[in-house]
């Protein structure tokens, strides 16, 4: 008996619908060719717009609508330095990691460049402090998925240079928070919450790790992922410690994640619940923004005081966690709240100047100088990763490696917006091949990729070979849009005179961290690999030459 599963009937005639012209979108168009049938019906908010149209916080009138820094940000951690405002997001396997952002009204952030160089694994929620004039960067790592331990980096200049990870021997820890407690003494807390005092130089544990805090618990009937207490960013102000703790779980349900609070008049306590837990947490699948939490409080240009922290934007957990803003007041009784109220409506500004600087990050590059760190990185890049980078007349050769996406390191950068077009001219020499991704992990990713022989369709994180085309060439130029989770391939033969659709359009809205785990989002990826087996894992003459990228808001 012929065994015919649908799986297998469905491919048959994909192959031959594959290899046939695509009636209508197959004939070759001059231009853009935007699929206008697949434009979302959707609201969508009135952001402001700007470089390459990409939606800012900032509306122009003296409002904002959030998020502040949009697509992949999480996990903020935010310093007040005089008139300047600086701010750091967890960078978990992207080298080089830890970009540190700048603004002057909380508002309009861009950025400075990256401060850690040297791969240590998975980087989780840091800690950005200043002590007298030093900046620290507090780091749990797992180099090697050895353990995870806390690791300091610091820069008498915020620009850098910074030091080498310096690896502090605090042993299954995560999420560090930095404050200098009544004593004198420095101290770190982590997820527990627990706290271990430091070295006047900050550099190196010089106590036990102990018990610090029982965090106020949520009602039992309440939707949440898990307790998982972390985050632990403290403030002094007046005579009390402010101590703001995520609980509730990180992904999970919409309604998970939350922001509550305790405060001491001593470091090592008692602490007291606030009685407004929690100060911030998602109703509602219907909101705007889910999962709420891992919040920082800071002070405002004019004496306001704000609360940053992260959430995944309805409908696009694809994104990452974006960052977010909300005001908050004291009141009378020493407490805190929060007083953002519905997060789908703009804002007022916080108080003072406007940046003159143009904010966000133009993600569109011809190449002429380096931006790796700022908008590029490798995804768990080797330890010599960056010599397969060679920079070139407008273009970026970048050496093969690995024989796919599968088993190579991506070049990747962060998408900010619901709908975007991407485009990449790739030329291939020896025998390369390249590919223009959508990349979470090497478990979940889809895409396009070229040799001289055939152009590949990836989905499922695994090269569909009987979708393949032929390609008859040595230089492609590859578009890809995203609306709304669902993308669609362009190709052409001719550097972008005409193009031919390709013909299988992918949905990924599941590609994100409740399915496959990792805390990560679904970024733009460029590949380079070796087109076959039986040649070295790297070649110089084996390479992909990227030019003129280009990014562009829908």
């Amino acid at each position: 008996m012929t065994d015919i599963t649908r799986r297998k009937l469905f491919k048959a005639l994909a192959v031959g619908a594959a290899s046939a012209p695509l009636a209508g979108n197959a004939l070759a168009t001059k231009g853009n060719c935007v699929d206008k049938s697949s434009q979302s019906a959707v609201t969508i908010p009135k952001w402001g717009r700007g470089v390459e149209g990409q939606r800012s916080a900032d509306l122009g009138n003296g409002t904002f609508l959030n998020p502040i820094v949009p697509g992949d940000h999480p996990d903020p951690t935010i310093i007040k330095d005089g008139d300047d405002y600086y701010m750091t997001f967890s960078s978990f396997y992207s080298y080089p990691g830890l970009v540190i952002w700048h603004s002057t009204d909380l508002v309009n952030w861009s950025p400075v460049g990256p401060t850690l160089f040297k791969p240590l694994g998975a980087i989780w929620a840091v800690d950005l402090c200043k002590h007298e004039d030093r900046y620290y960067i507090y780091i749990p790592a797992n180099p090697d998925d050895k353990g995870w331990s806390i690791f300091v980096i610091w820069a008498d200049d915020i620009r850098g240079p910074w030091s080498d990870p310096i690896d502090m021997k605090i042993p299954g820890c995560i999420d560090p928070g930095h404050i200098v407690g009544e004593d004198g003494h420095r101290y770190l807390f982590v997820n527990g919450v627990r706290k271990i005092r430091l070295t006047d130089d900050g550099l190196a544990a010089a106590g036990e790790l102990e018990h610090a805090y029982s965090p106020w618990r949520y009602p039992e009937d309440w939707v949440v992922e898990n307790f998982a207490p972390e985050g632990p960013k403290l403030l002094r102000r007046g005579d009390w410690f402010y101590l703001v703790t995520a609980v509730g779980g990180t992904a999970g349900p919409p309604t998970g994640h939350m922001v509550i609070a305790a405060r001491s008049r001593s470091i090592h306590g008692p602490w007291e619940h606030c009685p407004q837990n929690p100060l911030v947490r998602t109703l509602s699948a219907d909101e705007p923004w889910w999962s709420r939490g891992h919040a920082t409080l800071v002070e405002g240009p004019q004496g306001d005081w704000w609360m940053v922290y992260h959430g995944y934007e309805n409908g696009f957990r694809t994104l990452g966690r974006q960052t977010l803003l909300e005001p908050i007041e004291w009141t009378d009784d020493g407490w805190f709240r929060a007083k953002g109220g519905d997060l789908s409506l703009p804002m007022q500004r916080p108080q003072g100047k406007k940046q003159n600087t143009i904010s966000g990050l133009e993600l569109s590059d011809d190449f002429s100088r380096n931006r790796f760190g700022v908008q590029w990185a490798f995804h768990m890049p080797a330890d010599d990763e960056m010599q397969r980078v060679h920079y070139e007349e407008r273009a970026l050769r970048v050496a093969c490696r690995g024989q796919s996406p599968i088993d190579s390191a991506p070049l990747t950068c962060i998408p900010v917006d619901r709908a975007y077009e991407v485009e990449v001219a790739m030329d291939l020499s020896g025998n390369a091949e390249g590919g223009l991704l959508l990349f979470y992990s090497h478990k979940a990713f889809v895409g396009l990729g070229v040799s001289r022989q055939h152009i590949k369709t990836f989905q499922y994180a695994e090269e569909q070979s009987w979708f393949r085309q032929p390609a008859n060439t040595g230089s492609l130029r590859m578009r890809m849009v995203n609306r709304d989770n669902v993308v669609t391939y362009h190709y052409s033969k001719d550097g972008g005179e005409t193009w031919e659709q390709h013909g299988h359009r992918m949905e990924v809205s599941g590609l994100h961290h409740n399915v496959f785990g990792g805390f990560l989002s679904l970024r733009v990826g460029l590949y380079s690999a070796l087109n076959s087996k039986g040649h070295e894992n790297m070649s110089a003459k084996a390479s992909v030459r990227f030019r003129d990228f280009q990014y562009r808001a829908i």
